[in-house]
C-alpha cells in the first residue's frame, strides 16, 4: 500500500512501473496502445492514467480511495450494538447463525466475514485451521422419493436445562428435511411406538426405515441371523403394517440424521435457551413452530416429484393400537392364572373363546397403559389378583368356555341313557 510519510508519496512496485510506462506515453516514447498492453488495462484507462498523470503528477497514478475509509464500511455506532447483543444473547453463537439472529431479532444487516473479524476481536470466535485432506469418502446418492426412506435415530444430549433428553427424530432420505421430531425422556421401545404412531397420522407408512442397531431396534445376537423368529418389538410392529426396517452397520451409512444431529445440537440448543425452555412438553410445543422454518432453510427438492407415503385405511386404523402394543407370550396356569409383570391375573369362568391350561396367550401392554389378554385374536376377561394365589397341584375344571356349566344331570329313565351306540352294544344289553 502506498501512503504518504513526511511528504514523501509512497509507491508499490505495480504502481511504479505504471507511472514509469505513463510518463514514456506522455512523453511519446511510445504509443497509447503500447502501453495499454504493457500496464494491461483497456485504452480508455490509460488515456484516464496519462490525464491524472499530467494534472497531478505522481500522486495522479495513486487510487483516490487511498488512506480513505470506504463508504461501505459499517458504522461504529452498529458496530457496537452488535458487540453488545454477542457478548449478552449470542456469545456461544458462530458467525452465520449469529447473522441470522441479528437481522431476525434487531433488523441489524451485517456480512458474515466481517461479523467474523468482530467475534475474532471479541474472542468469542476461533479460527478453525483447515482439515488435511485424507482419503476420499463419496456420499451414498440420496433416494429418488418423498417416503421411499426415512432415516430415524435418538440423540441424548443437554438440549435445555440442566438435565439430559433424547431427541427423537426421522429425516427424509430424499428432501432432507425433518418430517418429525420429539422429545422424551429416553429411546425405549414405548417411547418410539409412541413417535412413529404420530408420524403415521401425519405422513402415512413410508417404504423403509433406516436405524441403528440400537437394542430396541434390533435383536444384536449370533443366533438372530438364521432365526427369524428373534425380532424386537419393533420389528414386529413394522412387519405387521408392511413397512420395511433397515439396520446400518455403522453410524456413517446413516449419515444423513447424524449430521442433523449435529446441526441441531448447535442451532436448537440456542433456540431453546433463547426462548427460556425448560421442560420436555414446552421443548415439543416449540419443536411445531421450529421444523417448518428449519426445513424451509436446509431441505432439498428430490429428484422425482411423487410422495411414496401409503395411506392408513380404517382397518389398519383400528389395529394400530393393538400392534404397536408392548406383547409378550405367557402360559395360563392350573388354577387359570396368566403372571405379568410381578402381577397375577385370574380369568374369569365365562370366555369368548375355550382355555385349556397350558395355552399360550399374549399380553397386550397398551401405550396408555391397558394390559390385555389375547388367545387366538380374542380378548380373554380377567380380574387382577391383590395377591399371589396359593399354589394349585390340579384344578377339576378342565377347561373354561363361553358357556357357564348348569350342574343338571339327567335322570336314569332319560333317553339319553337307553340311547344304543352301535350294533354291538346293543347284543350285549339283550344279552344282559
Amino acid at each position: 500500500m502506498a501512503q504518504k510519510e513526511k511528504g514523501l508519496i509512497v509507491m508499490n512496485q505495480k504502481e511504479s512501473l505504471r507511472y514509469d510506462i505513463i510518463k514514456k506515453l506522455i512523453d511519446q516514447k511510445i504509443n497509447g496502445t503500447e502501453a495499454s498492453v504493457r500496464i494491461n488495462l483497456s485504452i480508455r484507462q490509460t488515456k484516464r492514467l496519462k490525464a491524472m498523470v499530467k494534472k497531478y503528477g505522481l500522486r495522479g497514478i495513486i487510487h483516490g480511495g487511498r488512506n480513505r475509509e470506504s463508504n461501505r464500511k459499517t458504522k461504529t455506532e452498529t458496530i457496537n450494538e452488535i458487540k453488545k447483543y454477542i457478548q449478552e444473547k449470542y456469545y456461544d453463537f458462530g458467525p452465520t447463525f449469529a447473522r441470522e439472529k441479528l437481522k431476525e431479532n434487531h433488523n441489524i444487516e451485517i456480512g458474515t466475514e466481517t461479523l467474523r473479524q468482530i467475534m475474532i476481536k471479541e474472542g468469542l470466535w476461533k479460527s478453525k485451521s483447515r482439515r488435511k485432506s485424507g482419503r476420499h469418502k463419496s456420499w451414498r446418492a440420496r433416494k429418488e422419493y418423498f417416503g421411499e426412506m426415512e432415516q430415524f435415530d435418538g440423540c441424548y444430549h443437554i438440549w435445555f436445562g440442566k438435565k439430559e433428553s433424547c431427541l427423537l427424530l426421522s429425516v427424509d432420505d430424499a428432501k432432507g428435511e425433518i418430517t418429525h421430531a420429539k422429545f422424551d425422556y429416553n429411546e425405549s421401545t414405548a417411547a418410539v411406538f409412541k413417535f412413529w404412531l404420530e408420524y403415521f397420522s401425519r405422513n402415512g407408512l413410508p417404504v423403509s426405515i433406516y436405524l441403528d442397531k440400537f437394542s430396541t431396534y434390533k435383536i444384536n445376537h449370533p443366533a438372530a441371523v438364521d432365526n427369524q423368529d428373534l425380532m424386537t418389538q419393533f420389528e414386529r410392529a413394522m412387519n405387521q403394517i408392511g413397512v420395511q426396517p433397515i439396520t446400518a452397520h455403522s453410524p456413517e451409512a446413516k449419515g444423513r440424521v447424524e449430521r442433523m444431529f449435529e446441526t441441531l445440537q448447535d442451532r436448537l440448543v440456542k433456540e431453546l435457551r433463547l426462548a427460556g425452555i425448560t421442560t420436555i412438553t414446552e421443548a415439543n410445543k416449540f419443536l411445531e413452530e421450529y421444523i417448518p422454518k428449519f426445513n424451509a432453510k436446509f431441505a432439498v427438492v428430490p429428484q422425482k416429484n411423487k410422495n411414496l407415503h401409503r395411506e392408513i385405511n380404517k382397518d389398519l386404523k383400528e389395529k394400530l393400537p393393538q400392534i404397536f402394543s408392548i406383547q409378550n407370550e405367557r402360559k395360563v396356569h392350573n388354577d387359570y392364572t396368566v403372571m405379568f409383570e410381578n402381577q397375577y391375573f385370574q380369568l374369569e369362568q365365562e370366555q369368548p373363546t375355550t382355555v385349556y391350561k397350558k395355552d399360550s396367550v399374549i399380553i397386550e401392554k397398551h401405550l396408555g397403559g391397558t394390559v390385555k389378554i389375547n388367545l387366538k385374536g380374542h380378548y380373554l376377561s380377567y380380574h387382577v389378583l391383590p395377591a399371589r394365589p396359593q399354589k394349585q397341584i390340579d384344578v377339576k375344571l378342565l377347561a373354561i368356555t363361553g358357556r357357564k356349566q348348569s350342574g343338571w344331570k339327567p335322570p336314569v329313565n332319560h333317553p339319553w341313557r337307553n340311547f344304543v351306540f352301535s350294533n354291538k352294544s346293543k347284543v350285549e344289553k339283550i344279552e344282559a
